[in-house]
């Protein structure tokens, strides 16, 4: 070749090199914006980290050519090793996640805790540096057991919403951070971006308030719950300072649960609660008053609520959210409940489930009535009957006002503004002891609010039946205006309330019941003539050695 034609060679490669180079900065210019940081991030593996042996940053996930089989996408370099996940589950999960697919399954090859191996190398075989590894297997791992990491891999489809009226439409997503893939399944990458390490975790958006969860989640009565709006500070509580700003992940989260259904921090219900219901965040210490003598004690039991459990069924158990609402409890009031018992499930009077209680009974009932498992009263009565909501019916002939305004026209006793059409609460007898509302614990059994002495004898005082000096006066009741015979019975011969009174009600249609009569049997038998009944106001029994034949106290 002559020196003309070699220079015009020389020329033309120059321009090609040139030519090149232009495009690998417009290049550059237009992915930069879209990978973000990821080049010089955990992702981009550093470009003088020598346990990449000289390759670049992009190179250990993609290839060029030549993609690794199985991957079948995104130019995938790794070969993928098939491993069977253990899948997440729960009762309440409408979804059907099966095994990892797509997007997923790639980022698990590094994910799952095992590396994922080169192209040409063995199972486990890397070339990364021992630091990216250690990451990689440590804090950074999964695992194969994603029952405790939030479920992926399943199509996000109008059913779902359709189930369940906390799931968004999955058209409510179009356009927004949160994408599915290209089969309408939620992946890995629908939360992440691999390529932006501009929010920790590689976050598609700020999760402050929850704005990543409710992408895709609505609790019902969240917006205006205390746990989203409070601005109360929560000391150590990671990237944000405040209960609204850390939202659900105050009580979830989302890879490594401690209880694999529902993602909660704790598997233990009641810690997720008491971390912040142990007078450090709330300023009401209940942490403290379950660990009195008397209470519901969450501690006692574990993993064992469920939102899908039959009230008539369930083993018993208590927990925080079998009272309590944590989406939708707020301050004030709801309705004709505090803000406290907002949206919790319960069991009306009838006996039917409820998905929200209007009363606070209702929520009682789910344990204290039909449940075969229900608590059971320690006095052995005339009438035995444990049911709550049979013992409180108003068609029974004396009953407590829970459920409606008492069976009596005349109580002549009640005082604190109360009239015979009174209703009062479950828990202004049962509650804590303390300036801690609601029935959490108590000094005073079976967890009463105050003292209410029962036995064979008791000697009267205002401190012995301080229960039910509350709501009747004593001075009436000791001045006999209720019955001729009071103060002689429960001062003189120091016969307790208990021994005539069934506090709850009584059930049955005979008004030899009236009065809420219904003899505890361990102080009062039948008499000589074996009868051991209330009639007209006249008593028919044994009591302390001494026969009763229709005596009305005159």
């Amino acid at each position: 070749m002559n020196r003309e034609g070699k220079r015009k060679k020389e020329k033309g490669k120059r321009r090609r090199v040139a030519l090149y180079f232009c495009f690998f900065l417009f290049a550059f210019s237009f992915f930069t914006p879209a990978f973000g940081a990821s080049y010089t991030s955990v992702h981009g593996f550093a470009l003088d980290d020598p346990g990449l042996g000289g390759r670049g940053a992009c190179s250990y996930c993609h290839a060029t050519h030549g993609a690794a089989g199985g991957a079948g996408t995104a130019l995938w370099s790794q070969r993928l090793v098939d491993k069977v996940y253990t899948i997440y589950s729960s009762s309440t999960l409408d979804a059907k996640p099966g095994q990892p697919t797509g997007s997923t399954k790639l980022c698990l090859s590094c994910h799952d805790g095992t590396i994922a191996p080169a192209p040409t190398g063995e199972p486990g075989d890397s070339p990364l540096s021992a630091s990216a590894r250690a990451l990689l297997m440590g804090e950074l791992s999964v695992g194969t057991d994603l029952s405790d990491d939030h479920p992926v891999s399943f199509a996000y489809g109008p059913e779902i919403a359709s189930a369940d009226p906390q799931i968004k439409h999955p058209g409510s997503l179009a356009g927004g951070p949160v994408k599915l893939d290209k089969n309408g399944e939620m992946q890995c990458t629908s939360c992440h971006d691999a390529h932006k390490d501009v929010l920790p975790g590689f976050l598609v958006m700020d999760n402050r308030g929850s704005a990543l969860c409710l992408q895709c989640h609505q609790p019902s009565g969240w917006s205006a719950s205390v746990h989203a709006t409070s601005t109360v500070a929560v000391p150590g509580s990671g990237q944000y300072a405040t209960l609204a700003d850390n939202g659900c992940n105050n009580c979830h989260v989302q890879h490594h649960a401690g209880s694999n259904a529902w993602l909660l921090i704790s598997q233990d219900e009641e810690r997720n609660c008491l971390a912040c219901h142990d007078g450090t965040v709330s300023q009401k210490n209940v942490a403290a008053d379950i660990q009195k003598s008397s209470g519901h004690k969450p501690d006692r039991y574990l993993a064992a609520h469920d939102p899908k459990e039959d009230p008539s069924q369930m083993a018993m158990h208590m927990e925080c959210s079998d009272c309590h609402n944590p989406h939708a409890i707020k301050q004030g009031a709801a309705g004709a409940l505090p803000g406290s018992l907002a949206s919790v499930p319960g069991v009306n009077a009838a006996g039917v489930a409820v998905a929200a209680a209007s009363a606070e009974y209702e929520i009682c009932f789910k344990c204290h009535a039909d449940n075969p498992d229900r608590v059971t009263s320690d006095i052995t009565r005339q009438v035995t009957q444990t049911n709550t909501r049979l013992e409180f019916s108003t068609s029974n002939p004396s009953y407590h006002p829970v459920m409606g305004p008492g069976a009596s026209n005349s109580v002549p006793s009640l005082i604190n503004g109360l009239t015979v059409n009174s209703v009062i609460k479950c828990s202004d007898c049962h509650a804590s002891d303390s300036s801690v509302r609601g029935p959490h614990g108590s000094t005073f059994s079976p967890l009463l609010v105050r003292n209410y002495a029962t036995g064979i004898t008791v000697s009267e005082s205002p401190s012995a039946y301080a229960l039910c000096y509350v709501c009747h006066n004593r001075t009436s009741i000791l001045g006999d205006q209720s019955f001729r015979k009071h103060k002689r019975h429960i001062q003189e011969e120091q016969i307790p309330c208990s021994a005539c009174h069934d506090a709850h009600g009584v059930q049955g249609s005979s008004s030899n019941h009236a009065r809420l009569i219904n003899f505890d049997t361990s102080v009062v038998t039948a008499n000589d003539s074996t009868r051991l009944e209330y009639v007209n106001g006249g008593c028919y029994l044994k009591c302390h050695g001494k026969n009763h034949n229709g005596e009305t106290g005159d």
